[in-house]
């Protein structure tokens, strides 16, 4: 007889949940989160291990690989779709968690998680390390700025390489003990900088020596940064059976609710990765407020902007691009701007 074994993941220890065809509970444990550990759980349950089930999570990369490869038929199961299923059970306990996921095996009420390769995931981990120095060297720019106002002095537009030597210039009246503080902030401002760029330069010569994010950059509004984004998160595009479903995974498409005669369009879901969601508004914002040549997708996004706004036309235009650029990985084909209209005479 089958069985189909569900997993509570958590970081100290794991609950096993083993249930057969008839949804008959035949094993229940809580054994350390541990490849080894769980395999011989999991093997000492029985030969007939048809699936075995983990949400997606921190540790869902690591614990699949593992499993998968002490040669168990492992399924990576999209938490937030399992989370509506475990939100009917009146007791949440990790006990429950994993029993209802031994049912969502057994009766296939799952959505599987594509499994990323190693290298997309060692991109993904470079470039958001990247985005969380960018943030905290924002914070600390922004927190210098605030102090100094309560002094009066007011700093214009500087970039990050003159921004220590304009406010060292500024605070040499202050008490001793502020300037030592702020000092210190511009120390670690002034690391981030050098770091931030040293790292730069590595992903530029990454994206120039990549054949897929050379071609992705042919976009205009499309940096080595986006591109690189772009492959990461995606990195097989040929998952997806219409280019357009693209814009819903990175949750750029409105949520929709129909009931009857009720037919309702909310706000964009959000789902997906909010890194790449974010740099692709940028790169339609780009596109549209920097980009010289003209392009069918620019001038469809012009008119948007009018009647729209600039944000939701940026938000669209990205959207645009995250199913162009799809196409382009598909067809192997450089960013077409297509023919401009003829000017009247």
């Amino acid at each position: 007889m089958k069985h189909y074994v569900g997993l509570d993941i958590s970081m100290k220890r794991t609950f096993l949940c083993a249930v057969n065809e008839q949804g008959k509970v035949v094993h229940e444990s809580a054994v350390a989160t541990n490849p080894d550990t769980l395999a011989e759980a999991i093997k000492k349950i029985g030969p007939n291990i048809e699936l075995v089930g983990l949400e997606s999570g921190s540790l869902s990369h690591f614990l699949h690989r593992e499993l998968a490869d002490r040669d168990l038929n492992v399924v990576c199961i999209d938490a937030r779709k399992m989370n509506a299923i475990l939100s009917i059970r009146v007791n949440k306990t990790d006990k429950n968690d994993a029993r209802g996921i031994a049912d969502a095996l057994r009766t296939g009420m799952f959505t599987r998680v594509h499994e990323k390769p190693r290298e997309s995931i060692d991109r993904g981990a470079v470039l958001a390390t990247r985005r969380c120095m960018v943030n905290q060297r924002t914070d600390i720019k922004n927190h210098i700025r605030g102090i100094l106002k309560t002094y009066g002095i007011c700093l214009g537009a500087i970039g990050p390489a003159k921004f220590s030597s304009a406010v060292k210039m500024r605070i040499t009246d202050l008490d001793h003990i502020v300037i030592r503080a702020l000092e210190g902030a511009l120390a670690v401002f002034d690391s981030l900088t050098e770091q931030l760029a040293q790292l730069d330069r590595e992903l530029l010569a990454i994206a120039q020596q990549d054949r897929i994010v050379r071609l992705l950059m042919t976009a205009h509004g499309v940096g080595p940064i986006t591109a690189l984004t772009y492959k990461a998160e995606i990195h097989d595009p040929k998952r997806f059976k219409d280019s357009r479903a693209v814009g819903a995974y990175l949750g750029m498409t409105p949520k929709q609710y129909s009931s009857g005669d009720t037919v309702k369009q909310g706000r964009i879901s959000k789902c997906g990765s909010n890194e790449l969601r974010s740099l692709l508004t940028e790169a339609g914002l780009v596109l549209l407020t920097r980009s010289q040549k003209w392009s069918k997708l620019k001038a469809w996004g012009l008119k948007l902007m009018r009647k729209k706004g600039v944000k939701k036309a940026s938000l669209a235009v990205g959207r645009k691009l995250a199913v162009i650029m799809h196409r382009m990985l598909i067809e192997e084909k450089e960013f077409v701007f297509g023919e401009a209209p003829k000017k009247a005479a």
